[in-house]
């Protein structure tokens, strides 16, 4: 039976990554120096350059302009008539989760961490790359009102897990508001309890009583750390992890992305950070962003929110495809996010939206999924835009990429191609081949069985050896 579930689960797999076994070539190490030269850059920052070139060397940007060169070893791709951009960042994301995206049984659950069940091998991850997302802010769930740490990943499709979590990105939690966090669309089980908060007004108080939980605990933290530094032998406090994180966000060490719909909760939420003298650092979805869009500028938010994406529950009925631009032009750090593995394949064409909504300019829309989730996630000094130094995390495209018409020919994560077209293409035949090769293996065990089966009697035990 293992190796029937093990076949099984191979031929699962070749059906669904072309490149599942073919990828060591493309995103098993890194070329030291590759040049992409005759493309349409757009750079994210500084505008786009014609007939431009890039020179990556040890997987960082070594030049941007014209006319480069590079030296004889290197791999030089000609970009003739097609555009690259940064790749693409998901600054909300559940892709990889094994296990569950919510721990749903506390209000509270600050001490979980998403980063201890990272799946590498969600096939996820090989799709999006086939649209040029390169970089994903992986969250917990939206069921509690303050939920779990989330962990920022580059997808190195085929890279252990490790080496495709940013480690040195600031630390996150979310947080949610509303109806989620309240449970006002789940089914309840005969005989379970209503888990607390069961109201906005609830939703609200728990954040504010694990906040006065946590001040109370730096405060014994401090007091203690103080009797120590004088040479008093003393007794530390108890470590609890939950409230660890927690007072971490009031140091200022830990961001908070917070899931919210409607503006009077949006305002709630900024008044409890100021009032405890922390910031958050993103609304996400944030559908009533351009009601609050001042408040949310002043106080130093970003919001993180979908294109035209409306009505799929109660609190999401004022939504409006202008939010993005409206809040971008009040001054807030817009980004739009996928929230779906699906979505993720195709956030460029989210972003195109904001330009017939609202005007953005194309730069512009380019950073609502580049620079500016970069600088939502606080890593913007290595990734985001298509500049010297920075990682070199790049997508070609075959046409311009806000055109539907447009596909992604190659996905770059730090000078190493994980994601190529042509290459899918040439595998398709050898993944097929290789699958129905299982298949008839897998046939053919099973004949000699099937035929001593058939010539038992009815009820007489199998004979040792076979399946029990």
């Amino acid at each position: 039976m293992l190796i029937k579930k093990t076949l099984l689960s191979l031929i699962s797999l070749l059906m669904l990554a072309p490149l599942a076994f073919s990828q060591g070539s493309i995103g098993g190490g890194q070329q030291q120096e590759m040049l992409i030269k005759n493309a349409t850059i757009m750079t994210a920052s500084h505008g786009t350059i014609e007939n431009g070139s890039i020179l990556i060397r040890n997987g960082k940007i070594a030049a941007v302009g014209k006319d480069l060169t590079a030296s004889p070893n290197a791999k030089v791709i000609d970009a003739k008539g097609k555009f690259v951009t940064p790749g693409i960042i998901d600054c909300h994301s559940h892709t990889m989760i094994d296990g569950g995206v919510n721990e749903g049984t506390l209000s509270v659950t600050a001490m979980v961490r998403i980063q201890d069940v990272l799946d590498p091998e969600d096939i996820a991850i090989y799709r999006e790359l086939a649209g040029g997302t390169t970089t994903i802010n992986v969250l917990h769930g939206s069921a509690n009102a303050i939920g779990g740490q989330n962990a920022v990943v580059k997808l190195k499709w085929g890279r252990p897990v490790d080496e495709m979590r940013m480690a040195d990105a600031p630390r996150g939690i979310k947080f949610a508001l509303g109806e989620n966090p309240k449970r006002s669309n789940g089914a309840r089980l005969p005989g379970a309890n209503q888990r607390y908060p069961n109201t906005r007004m609830g939703v609200e108080y728990t954040i504010r009583e694990a906040f006065t939980q946590a001040k109370d605990y730096m405060h014994e933290w401090d007091e203690y750390n103080a009797r120590k530094a004088k040479g008093e032998d003393v007794v530390p406090p108890a470590k609890d992890l939950k409230l660890e994180e927690l007072a971490d966000i009031l140091r200022g060490k830990v961001f908070v992305h917070s899931h919210s719909y409607r503006a009077d909760e949006i305002l709630m939420l900024i008044r409890l950070a100021d009032e405890f003298g922390f910031k958050v650092r993103t609304f996400q979805h944030v559908l009533e962003g351009y009601k609050v869009a001042k408040e949310i500028a002043a106080h130093g938010a970003g919001g993180s929110t979908f294109s035209d994406w409306w009505a799929y529950k109660l609190e999401a009925y004022d939504a409006i495809p202008y939010n993005a631009a409206v809040m971008t032009r009040k001054g807030v750090t817009v980004t739009l996010n996928s929230d779906s593995d699906e979505l993720a394949r195709r956030l460029n064409f989210e972003a195109a939206k904001t330009i017939k909504y609202g005007g953005l300019t194309e730069e512009e829309a380019l950073r609502t999924v580049t620079l500016n989730a970069a600088m939502q996630l606080g890593v913007q000094e290595r990734i985001g835009s298509i500049d010297v130094g920075k990682d070199a995390d790049l997508v070609i495209y075959n046409g311009h990429p806000f055109s539907v018409y447009t596909l992604v020919d190659t996905t770059i994560i730090e000078g190493t191609i994980y994601f190529d077209r042509s290459a899918d293409l040439e595998n398709r035949d050898k993944t097929t081949k290789e699958k129905q090769a299982l298949l008839e293996a897998e046939r053919r065990k099973q004949q000699p069985q099937q035929q001593q089966g058939a010539g038992q009697r009815p009820g007489r035990p199998r004979e040792k050896g076979g399946d029990q």
